[in-house]
């Protein structure tokens, strides 16, 4: 084991921060923070500000948590967390997001020091492959019926995933509005689900996301009403900070649930996995606090028998930190992938992902085991 004497003496100089256009759902941020050393690290910041297309906030929090780290050592991870982790908590999914990205940033930079990935920081690596599904959603836009659905399905399937997910009720209006508006669109997405189960077959997996769109009788329902499509999960019917509303959607259907993409913290994901509301949690390397945090999540859900599936449907360098913290997860179930929502994204990281007969190498390289391609990055930013 590695003394502190045998540790880099490095110090954190400088941040920069990209952001590159992606879609009408969102942009992607990368953070990337460099020693006086020259070794750098990277994390990302996306989604933290739905929205908020010019990301000046979400600037002006990372540059607040900078000043955290500058001059300190990358391999100071618990420093960090002490420093600003009650502000990331307090000031909800912005700071948490800005937090996060930092807090990946030493990570990635700590093992590029050492010359060792990542995850042998966070205690060794279980894994070679991990199994990875393809979320359609994103690449499903603008007309968003059962053909569309099915289509892209079919497309997921063809590139080698084995469990394809999506948010068919994504168009469902409050509830709060003229019940045959709501009807009509309920009825459209187990149309949509339905068209997804026949084009992917009985030997793949099928994962349904409900972006919190119900509430408790309209959640087993719908349930009911897809338990002929023997779904993987059922994601966030209701809002899973609504606990009590969890826990009796969960008694009254057959479906296991899954939840928590936007939680913070090990105190956001208890009672969940307390109380069994779910049995698949959600962290999100960009929102929960990082990776630090993502391993005690873990460890959280493992004392009450509760899987791990990574919220992830980000760019590329959040995917890449992703793979670090899942390889070491003995409680980890599937890796989300945003399949489809632009085809240049392998162009912006070498090398590019690879995902392989549904399935993402743990890679042996240091640190997240990918580097910017600045030229292509600076290409599609944000002007």
């Amino acid at each position: 084991m590695l003394g502190a004497a045998a540790l880099p003496k490095l110090k954190i100089e400088s941040m920069e921060v990209f952001t590159v256009q992606v879609s009408a759902r969102g942009n992607w941020l990368f953070v990337r923070i460099k020693t006086d050393k020259g070794v750098t690290g990277l994390g990302e910041a996306s989604h933290g500000m739905p929205g908020k297309a010019d990301n000046v906030p979400m600037r002006q929090t990372l540059a607040h948590f900078f000043e955290m780290i500058k001059g300190e050592s990358p391999f100071a991870v618990e420093q960090f967390h002490k420093r600003g982790r009650a502000q990331a908590k307090a000031g909800g999914r912005l700071t948490a997001t800005a937090f996060s990205a930092l807090e990946q940033s030493l990570w990635d930079c700590a093992g590029r020091a050492l010359g060792v990935p990542s995850y042998e920081l966070l205690g060794g690596k279980l894994y070679e492959f991990l199994n990875v599904y393809g979320n359609l959603n994103r690449a499903t836009n603008g007309v968003r019926d059962p053909k569309a659905f099915a289509d892209n399905a079919r497309r997921v399937i063809a590139d080698g995933f084995k469990y394809v997910k999506g948010a068919p009720f994504d168009s469902v209006p409050k509830l709060s509005a003229p019940k045959a508006e709501v009807d009509a669109a309920i009825e459209n997405g187990i149309k949509c689900a339905e068209a997804m189960r026949e084009a992917i077959g009985p030997g793949n997996e099928l994962l349904i996301d409900c972006h919190s769109h119900f509430d408790v009788p309209r959640a087993i329902e719908v349930a009911h009403r897809m338990d002929a499509l023997k779904l993987y999960w059922y994601e966030e019917p209701v809002d899973p900070e609504q606990l009590e509303d969890t826990i009796a959607i969960g008694k009254g259907i057959k479906q296991r649930m899954s939840g928590g993409e936007v939680l913070f913290g090990k105190e956001g994901f208890s009672p969940l996995c307390r109380t069994r509301a779910l049995g698949v949690i959600m962290p999100d390397v960009k929102h929960c606090g990082g990776l630090l945090e993502g391993r005690k999540i873990a460890a959280v859900a493992e004392l009450d028998n509760v899987a791990v599936s990574p919220h992830n449907p980000s760019g590329p360098v959040a995917t890449a930190a992703s793979v670090q913290l899942c390889a070491g997860l003995s409680n980890v179930s599937l890796l989300e992938f945003a399949w489809g929502e632009v085809p240049w994204r392998a162009e912006l990281i070498n090398p590019p992902e690879q995902i392989v007969n549904g399935k993402i190498r743990v890679p042996d390289t240091p640190g997240f085991g990918i580097e910017l391609n600045d030229k292509e990055v600076a290409r599609r930013a944000l002007a």
